[in-house]
This record gives structure tokens, C-alpha cells and sequence, in this order.
């Protein structure tokens, strides 16, 4: 089912991506003993700085990984229900009928029926998931912005629900993940982002993954480039950024290396317990940000290509950030990459993202780097 590691059919894929409009890109891909680590194009689009393959990155999503990982700890523990409705623990932040009918699971699988709070919180985007109707000043304008986690579980809260509490197809929300931040703070007494440090990445022995102490990326990293459907155009750095407006939602920063790391001892029952990785793996359908319907467990999806094996992992956005992390089921075969370029598919006439010879690229290097 699998080939060996090609590295120069590694290296042309991702020559191709660079090619295709992606200023940078680097990644790791292992099959057992083996390890390809390669990087194409350049971190600096000003000084022309090339991107290397041991970059630290903002990983965005991929951090939901890891915050399920932090809450299904408790479960094994007791101290947490899967199934318990989130009113028994944040009745101020979930009052009422919908606290007693939205369970922590729920939360985990996007079946919340909570809405995405990023559009109240950046105006400029109001108008999402009409894209057209969007504009991106606001990402410039909360650049150094604080945000509260409560005040923006707020307007998730408050916003009018996109589906019944367990009703699927589930809907993509950063506000459930922030709701998951809080229990994690509620349950423990002490930061979300202390815990999943202490307890998920600390246990998977990772070196170069943390949440950010401040503006920037610590250590050697790439600039990042937001081009919002073309509406930035040249793309904008955006490396220097307050992650408050998505805290353990999507503010992690890793490398490649450690992202499958991570993921390879995730999926041996290193991290939870096997009874819990397979409750990670039950998947409801989804319907993603942009607005596809995909297969979703507790913080990890399948990728899957016909006659080919499962993976399992997770994608990740910011402004101007990518990635993707994806581990063979058995844990042999891993990828994750790292573009500095995000949202280049430009609108139609219609108003709808216009598909870009990146997105053909970047699908051609993750086949050869899953399937060989």
C-alpha cells in the first residue's frame, strides 16, 4: 500500500508547490527508520532568506489536537464526563437550556451547534462565510489586539445557533475549542495552556512546541503571509500578531519534527489511553470552514485516498500560517508540512474561491508524501 521515501520525488513535489505561488514551505516525512526533512523557497519574500526545514511555525487547528488530548486525560481520570452537559461545569459561560443539552463531546466534535465567533469579533469579516462580502481590514486593526477567551465565547454564545445541540451534520467552530480552553481552566486551577504544556506536550517529549509568550515566534522561523482571497494583494506579513483571539483554539507553535512526533505517540496510546484514542477516532460528519463536509472525531480526521490506507491528524490556518499533520493509522508513515502563505485562491465572479494551481500542488505532495 505504501513505497518507500522518494526524496527526489519529494524534493520536485515541493519545488512545485513553491513554483505554484507558495513564497515557503518545508516539511517532514517518515516511514519507519527513514526521515526526509526538505524545504523549498524562502522565509523572507524582502531579503529572499530561505526557509530550512527546522523552522518553528504557527500550526493554527492542529492545536485542537492537542487540547482534546488535554481534556481526555481528565476523562480517564474522572474528572471530566464525556457526556456530561457543559452546564455542570461553566453554567456562567453556557446558562440555560443549551448548557443542560451541549455535552463536552459535543464541544470536542463540533456538534455544539455554536456558531464561529470570529466574525463578531472582527468586523471587517461580518459578512463570513461570504467571502465576497468580507473584508480584511480587521485583521490589521486587532493585530496588537488582547482579546478576552470569555468575552469571545460570548458572541459564539449569543450568536444564533447554526444547528441543534448533537444534530449533524456538526459545523466547524473555534467557539467550542475555547469552551474546551475554560473546562481545562474550571477542571484544573490553572491555565489551558499550562495543563496541555505540562501534560500533552511535555509527555510527548517535544522541544520545540509551545504556546506563544508574546508578539513573535521565538527561535528561527519563517515570515508569514495572509493574502485573504486576493483582497491583500501583495500578501501581508502578518508574523507579529496577538494569538489571544485564538488561544488553545489554534495558537500553538511546533515544527514539523515534532508535529509527527507528537502524532506518532498519539496514535500508540502514549498521550490517552488506547480506550480513549479510540473514542478520538469515532467520527461524526463536519462541515469545515470552507465549507466541505468531512469526517470528524474528537480533535483528529481521517484523510484517506481510494485503495490507499487511513491516515489520521489534523490541519491548521492562521493569519498567513498552514499546516498539515497526517500519521498512518499504524503510525508508520507520517507527513507534516508548513506553508507561509495562506487564503491565495482569488474570488470568481460569483463570488466564490477560484480553485489555483497551489491547491493541485499541494494535493500532488501529499499523495507522494502519504502514499509514496
Amino acid at each position: 500500500m505504501r513505497n518507500p521515501l522518494d526524496p527526489a520525488e519529494l524534493n520536485a513535489a515541493m519545488e512545485n508547490v513553491h513554483r505554484a505561488g507558495v513564497p515557503g514551505l518545508f516539511a517532514e516525512v517518515r516511514d519507519g527508520d527513514q526521515v526526509w526533512r526538505g524545504a523549498a523557497g524562502v522565509a523572507d519574500v524582502a531579503t529572499g532568506r530561505p526557509v530550512t526545514a527546522d523552522m518553528r511555525h504557527r500550526v493554527g487547528s492542529i492545536t485542537k489536537t492537542f487540547t482534546a488530548a488535554a481534556v481526555l486525560q481528565l476523562v480517564e481520570s474522572g474528572q471530566i464526563g464525556l457526556d456530561t452537559p457543559i452546564d455542570r461545569y461553566l453554567p456562567r459561560l453556557v446558562p440555560g437550556e443549551r448548557g443542560e443539552a451541549i455535552t463536552v463531546r459535543m464541544l470536542i466534535n463540533h456538534t455544539s451547534g455554536f456558531p464561529e465567533y470570529l466574525p463578531y469579533a472582527y468586523p471587517s469579516l461580518k459578512a463570513y462565510p461570504v467571502i465576497a462580502d468580507t473584508r480584511p481590514q480587521s485583521l490589521e486593526d486587532h493585530r496588537f489586539t488582547r482579546f478576552d477567551p470569555t468575552e469571545l465565547i460570548e458572541m459564539g454564545v449569543t450568536a444564533p445557533a447554526v444547528r441543534a445541540p448533537g444534530g449533524t451534520p456538526g459545523v466547524y467552530s473555534n467557539t467550542n475549542y475555547l469552551l474546551l480552553g475554560q473546562l481545562l481552566e474550571e477542571v484544573t486551577g490553572t491555565t489551558a495552556e499550562q495543563y496541555i504544556t505540562r501534560n500533552v506536550i511535555e509527555r510527548a517529549g517535544l522541544r520545540d512546541t509551545g504556546f506563544p509568550a508574546g508578539l513573535c515566534v521565538d527561535g528561527p522561523h519563517s515570515q508569514i503571509y495572509e493574502a485573504w482571497f486576493g483582497m491583500i494583494d501583495p500578501p501581508r506579513d502578518y508574523s507579529v500578531y496577538d494569538m489571544s483571539w485564538v488561544g488553545p483554539t489554534a495558537s500553538l507553535i511546533s515544527t514539523v519534527t515534532d508535529l509527527n512526533r507528537f502524532f506518532c505517540r498519539l496514535l500508540a496510546g502514549e498521550i490517552v489511553s488506547p480506550s480513549s484514542l479510540a473514542q478520538m477516532q469515532r467520527t461524526v460528519p463536519v462541515i469545515s470552514q470552507e465549507g466541505k463536509t468531512i469526517d470528524y472525531g474528537l480533535g483528529l480526521h481521517p484523510m484517506e485516498a481510494p485503495g490507499q490506507g487511513t491516515f489520521w491528524g489534523h490541519g491548521g490556518t492562521v493569519w498567513g500560517a498552514g499546516a498539515l499533520a497526517m500519521t498512518s493509522a499504524d503510525g508508520k508513515r507520517q507527513m507534516a508540512v508548513a506553508v507561509n502563505l495562506q487564503r491565495w485562491n482569488r474570488l470568481d465572479s460569483s463570488g466564490k474561491p477560484q480553485p489555483h494551481p497551489i491547491d493541485d500542488a499541494l494535493a500532488a505532495l501529499y499523495r507522494v508524501a502519504m502514499y509514496g
